[in-house]
């Protein structure tokens, strides 16, 4: 019998307000059933243009299922989930009297409508009236809330694999200063999440698979945190293996369910630490200099950002990286080699010059990813913009 761990440490695992996860099961069918054991009468969707110009996809198939609870889409929201977005959906929700929202869509859209909740709760009706609630990273507390006595809640219906829906946190743009910025609250998160595999078979290649690398850095990333432990391992390392099976599975079998199940599970197992407490590191760091100010989406900062950040956190958590490895079917090998290859082997960039960034580019992104909190709590200190400009470079 093997010896207990010497590293066993004290912790907090912070469980979320969700109350279930319904998984295999179609989205109309799922999210009609939620809204008749909630009570809900008012049942409004947000969404992307995208999706609203589908003629038979997730969007349309929800609204025909839930006939006269329907009470109206927003479908105009963008990338990265900008404030204007939010406050636009969130007046359109109030003008029709809503009593439950479904987000449809991927990780832009989901965050969207957990800020919308709270314009709902509060009555915010612009953006600037959003800013006292924000957690930016320039400040540690945001303006305390008084909640409505029944606070109207949401449902996420996600067509991606980015994995918010099972979060309390909003990341959302502030416009004006091209920064990504925190809302936060424990009844963001969703009521209930539906996995529905089908409702990701219109989702592009590019996205969904971008969306399972930031999956994969969820794994990653939450593992190699000082703050994993035994209560948070081995859904790292089960989404990850999950993740780096069924992702090539679906590439070579586009249209079967199976795999895209298997990845929505993986999604889930992977940001399960994250959503308890545990921090990421200078991969999304990095990644929101990079989606904020230069547009690159979520997915694809993952993509060119882990395998850099994982050469250069090698260092100093080389054993925990070869876990990595083991989990992705390669013990002994370069987990930064190994995600790297997952990631070409789904037509992926792997490099920043592939998603429009140039060097000159590097001392913009370096000062500003040095703001985010992720950076700070890598697992090799990052404390200079010269050192992050090292990790740009090993990314180039």
């Amino acid at each position: 019998m093997s010896e207990p761990r010497a590293d066993l440490k004290a912790g907090t695992f912070t469980l979320t307000a969700c109350e279930r996860v319904v998984f295999g099961v179609p989205a109309g069918e799922a999210v009609l059933a939620e809204a008749e054991r909630t009570g809900a009468r008012r049942v409004f969707l947000t969404s992307t243009r995208s999706l609203a110009r589908n003629d038979d996809g997730p969007l349309q198939r929800l609204e025909r299922a839930l006939g006269a609870r329907h009470a109206g889409t927003y479908a105009s929201i963008t990338s990265h989930s900008p404030r204007e977005d939010v406050v636009a959906g969130a007046n359109a929700a109030r003008a029709a009297k809503v009593d439950l929202m479904v987000a449809v869509g991927g990780g832009s859209v989901i965050d969207a409508t957990k800020a919308m909740l709270l314009c709902l709760w509060l009555g915010l009706d612009t953006t600037d009236a959003m800013e006292p609630y924000c957690l930016g990273f320039e400040r540690t507390k945001s303006a305390a809330l008084a909640l409505p006595a029944d606070p109207i809640r949401m449902l996420a219906v996600s067509t991606t694999l980015s994995a918010s829906e099972f979060t309390e946190n909003a990341g959302i743009t502030q416009s004006s200063t091209n920064t990504k910025q925190s809302f936060r609250h424990r009844l963001f998160a969703p009521r209930t999440v539906i996995l529905d595999p089908a409702a990701t078979l219109d989702t592009p290649d590019w996205l969904l698979f971008c969306t399972g690398i930031r999956a994969v850095d969820h794994a990653v990333e939450g593992y190699c945190n000082d703050r994993a432990s035994l209560a948070t391992e081995a859904a790292s390392l089960q989404g990850l293996r999950l993740l780096s099976v069924a992702l090539p599975a679906i590439k070579r079998s586009p249209r079967d369910l199976a795999p895209r199940l298997a990845a929505q599970m993986g999604m889930w197992q992977a940001i399960a630490p994250l959503a308890s407490g545990v921090a990421t590191g200078a991969s999304h760091g990095i990644g929101y200099a990079l989606g904020a100010t230069f547009g690159v989406p979520h997915g694809h900062t993952s993509c060119v950002m882990l395998p850099a950040v994982l050469t250069w956190n090698a260092a100093v958590n080389g054993a925990r990286q070869q876990a990595l490895a083991e989990a992705m079917g390669a013990p002994g090998r370069p987990a930064a080699a190994l995600v790297k290859e997952l990631i070409a082997g789904l037509d992926q960039p792997v490099g920043l010059s592939a998603v429009g960034i140039r060097r000159e580019d590097f001392d913009e992104i370096a000062r500003r990813a040095l703001a985010y909190h992720p950076v700070k709590v890598n697992p090799r200190p990052i404390k200079t913009e010269a050192d992050v400009r090292q990790i740009l470079e090993l990314a180039w």
